[in-house]
């Protein structure tokens, strides 16, 4: 019987003028494709599954199917002519070092052995770092053939490998290889065939009575950095931009616009009020008005705004006015009078109530007076906010329920001076954001974080400077957010409104220091000596602080753990993944990731001898899905239910490693390839932020021992901690209903308690601020019959199971 097995390539060419039999070769093809046809659709495999391997087929002078990437330095891609077979093959030169690739997409069974196979030719490969020239599959470094250096004529390479948990991977014809290259290399004949597969039928036994250790609730905690719209237009209320003018008026940055005639503004650069020029309007006396302002203010029917401006000025500006404009009506504005104007800068506060809804409002301040008036500072803000932050968005963070948030960065941490955020607001610098683009006002500094802690209900976790920084700056921080009202920062700190001391337990030294994209980034031999220098100053001011060390699995991780063991309680990790082909692939790229830092780390602990006794483990304290355009102002990316369907599988992994993971730190919580995305007025999940929620909220704590093959689902179970309700969970990331059996072993069920449900339209289904959302958290009612356990198609199924 003809199988999929027996199905052959063939490809046709001509040998020394040997020609093939046309009927023949017609009436050949036309009996293997009747043959294949006749087989049942879920046998039929393409066992050659790579669209134009020979490279024969162009479309504008490239190869249809594949495309050239650039990984680092400069290569040339080329169609070429000396070919193994046929007429043409590709070709990557480079002579200053790159590494670079031809690639191709292609769709393939999970679970299920394939052979790679292609054909290289080289001329004078160097490696300046990279391996040579190589065929891999995209984002598994174990996938890859040997490595071709030197001048070779054409050889063959080959892989044989499980494609496990993937349905679509990403072939490379690789030059350099994880570093650069230089030289030139050929490829031709790039084939992947399928050699065996099993048939996927989901089960898992679950084993109610053996638990594993408790899952902490500290990997559900969140990363908010001021980068973005992440806390400025995310969390915190103001609706000013650069406030403080830090920007000139009227400059293409400024968002402020000169009202009335151009010459009347100047920055002087005499008059200096939080660290910046001050920008001066001087008048005519001609009864014209001039002044200044921001427009695309977002403004809601009857609802009450609040202000205040810092002004001074010669006695005949007055009066001054604070217009707040929502049409171009002579109706549709308020307006705030100043009578009197001082030479001294005052503060004057102000309350509008909007008689429209409208994104096109607009602030203005202006005199129809003489002399100059001066303006140092505005402040805009709906009335209802929630000492300074938007209410509409901490609803959703206390629905999000975190146990924890860790601030200010990320990359900004290491070029901020948290003295910078200290005291009246007015009166804090604004700064060129060191990290990230525009600028940092300060208007959120530690008070301000401590605050929003407390009104979501977290604790706080705040990162110092590692890298422009020092251990004095750093231990100072410490004692002015820990120490009593006795110390000279504590003292300082109840100047400034707070007696009493915050209590800040986690602390970690510097972000990513391993990174050259780091502000004060140095060698690991001399960045272990800062850390302890760090470690030991904080230490000093407060010995209950559980310090977090800067890690990357590698050699960096490895140093850190032999010299700095004895100088931090948890070690820090970070991993980003970007969109996949393939539903699976995308999903499971996120446990997969985790597997593999929590598998480095239990290495770690066997091989190292400086870890004997101790028991640091991990911080994960960014990780998520980061890709796709920015939408949400800097790296505002949407998400959609596939990426929701990865948060959940990565939960799970989480649950699975709970050993050894201790936090993790979902980056970031706002608009910055955030869980909730706003828009000017309106705040919602999501989708990622839906299963974070749900999770947190709903799934139990202690894991108990699973068994089996759920593929190509991913299953959990965990007791609540009360001992009497176990939480299963089903993500399905799938287009097709599957079926699975669940055998539950000594467990007795009482009742179903709740069923919930996050599901979509297609897997590019999202939520958008101020429109109906397309994924939902639901509670559904439907019979549970867990030996045949129907899970319907993208989806995320969560069981509360009353039982013993």
């Amino acid at each position: 019987m003809f199988t999929q097995n027996h199905h052959r390539m063939i490809k046709i060419r001509k040998h020394n003028g040997s020609k093939i039999n046309s009927k023949l070769t017609w009436w050949l093809l036309f009996v293997l494709v009747g043959l294949s046809l006749a087989l049942p659709a879920q046998n039929r495999v393409e066992k050659q599954v790579i669209k134009n391997f020979s490279f024969e087929e162009l479309k504008n002078d490239r190869p249809v199917s594949w495309r050239p990437v650039t990984y680092q330095g400069k290569a040339n891609f080329d169609v070429d002519y000396p070919a193994h077979s046929g007429q043409k093959s590709v070709k990557i030169s480079s002579s200053t070092g790159a590494d670079a690739s031809w690639s191709t997409v292609v769709q393939v069974r999970p679970f299920s052995k394939y052979r790679l196979t292609g054909w290289i030719k080289t001329k004078d490969v160097m490696s300046t770092g990279g391996k040579g020239v190589l065929l891999n599959i995209h984002g598994i470094e174990k996938l890859q053939t040997k490595a071709l250096i030197g001048t070779n004529d054409w050889t063959k390479v080959e892989l044989v490998f499980d494609t496990e948990l993937n349905d679509a991977l990403q072939v490379n014809c690789l030059f350099g290889g994880w570093g650069k290259a230089t030289g030139e290399a050929w490829f031709d004949d790039i084939t992947l065939e399928f050699l065996s597969g099993r048939t996927l039928k989901p089960q898992a036994t679950i084993y109610a009575d053996q638990k594993l250790a408790p899952v902490s609730k500290y990997i559900y905690g969140q990363f908010i950095e001021h980068l973005g719209r992440c806390i400025y237009q995310g969390i915190w209320a103001e609706m000013l931009e650069d406030r403080k003018f830090y920007y000139p008026v009227g400059s293409a940055d400024s968002p402020w616009k000169i009202y009335g005639e151009p010459h009347s503004l100047h920055m002087n650069p005499l008059l200096i009020y939080c660290g910046v020029p001050v920008p001066e309007i001087r008048l005519k006396g001609d009864g014209q008005p001039a002044g200044l302002f921001q427009a695309g203010l977002a403004l809601q029917a009857d609802k009450k705004y609040t202000g205040r401006i810092v002004l001074a000025g010669d006695p005949g500006v007055a009066p001054v006015k604070v217009r707040l404009v929502w049409g171009d009506g002579k109706n549709d504005s308020q307006v705030f009078t100043i009578e009197e104007v001082k030479p001294d800068y005052e503060k004057y506060y102000f309350s509008f109530t909007a008689g429209k809804t409208t994104n096109q409002a607009r602030l203005e301040i202006v005199s129809e007076g003489s002399e100059a008036f001066r303006l140092a500072a505005v402040s805009l803000m709906p009335a209802d906010n929630l000492e300074g932050f938007r209410p509409e968005v901490i609803k959703l963070l206390r629905e999000l329920n975190s146990p924890v948030y860790r601030w200010p960065g990320g990359n900004f941490v290491s070029g901020y001076n948290w003295k910078d955020g200290i005291g009246d607001p007015d009166r804090r610098p604004p700064r060129k954001n060191p990290a990230w683009q525009g600028i940092e006002p300060n208007d959120v500094g530690l008070h301000e974080f401590m605050t929003f802690c407390r009104l979501v209900g977290a604790e706080p976790y705040i990162a110092v400077n590692s890298g422009q920084g020092n251990e004095t700056l750093a231990a100072e921080e410490v004692e002015y957010v820990n120490g009593s009202v006795e110390t000279p920062m504590g003292k300082w700190r109840a100047q400034n409104g707070h007696p009493e001391p915050f209590g800040c337990r986690f602390w970690s030294i510097g972000n990513e220091m391993y990174g050259d994209w780091q502000l004060g980034h140095m060698p690991l031999k001399d960045y272990v000596k800062r850390h302890n220098r760090f470690a030991k100053a904080m230490k000093a001011v407060d010995p209950s602080i559980i310090l977090v060390g800067v890690g990357a699995v590698g050699e960096w991780s490895v140093g850190m753990l032999k010299h700095c063991s004895d100088h931090m309680q948890l070690i820090s990790e970070h991993f980003y993944v970007q969109e996949k082909p393939g539903l699976l692939s995308h999903v499971y790229q996120v446990p997969r990731a985790i597997r593999r830092i929590a598998e480095a780390h239990r290495r770690y602990r066997k091989t190292i001898p400086e870890l004997r006794g101790k028991d640091i483990k991990i911080a994960l304290d960014e990780w998520n899905y980061w890709y796709g355009p920015y939408v949400y102002g800097e790296l505002g990316t949407q998400y959609f239910l596939k990426d929701a369907l990865g948060i959940a599988a990565g939960l799970h992994e989480y649950y699975r490693q709970a050993d050894i993971i201790y936090m993790a730190n979902y980056a970031q919580t706002v608009n910055v390839i955030g869980a909730i995305k706003t828009s000017k007025t309106e705040a919602v999940f999501d989708t990622t932020g839906l299963v974070l929620k749900l999770y947190r909220n709903e799934f139990g704590t202690v894991p108990v021992k699973i068994t089996g093959q759920p593929e190509p689902l991913d299953v959990m179970a965990a007791w609540k901690e009360d001992g009497k309700v176990l939480t299963v969970a089903v993500v399905n990331p799938t287009h097709e209903p599957q079926k699975i059996s669940l055998d539950f072993k000594n467990f007795s069920l009482i009742k179903v308690e709740k069923i919930f449900r996050i599901t979509g339209s297609s897997e590019k289904a999202c939520n958008v601020p101020g429109q109906d959302p397309e994924v939902k958290i639901e509670e559904i009612g439907e019979d549970f019959h867990p030996e045949s356990l129907t899970v319907v198609p993208l989806s995320i199924t969560l069981y509360q199971l009353a039982g013993k």
